[in-house]
């Protein structure tokens, strides 16, 4: 299941990141974001959702919610 499917509200443990760009790879990396590493989708809006991560929120788009695997 990817995250832009995940309900709100409960936490998940990212099982991979399904991209070929390596530039976007090394940013979700920069956030905390790579396998192995809790993470709750806090809310959704039209085009993005709201994700905790550690301790940061960060908004991501549908397209990068629907590369992270959980």
């Amino acid at each position: 299941m990817n995250l832009k499917d995940a309900a709100e509200g409960k936490e998940y443990t990212i099982q991979r990141i399904e991209t070929d760009d390596e530039e976007l790879n090394a940013f979700l990396f920069s956030l905390g974001c790579y396998s192995g590493e809790a993470i709750t989708v806090v809310s959704r809006l039209k085009n993005s959702c709201v994700v905790s991560i550690k301790d940061g929120r960060y908004n991501i788009d549908n397209q990068l919610a629907e590369a992270i695997i959980v």
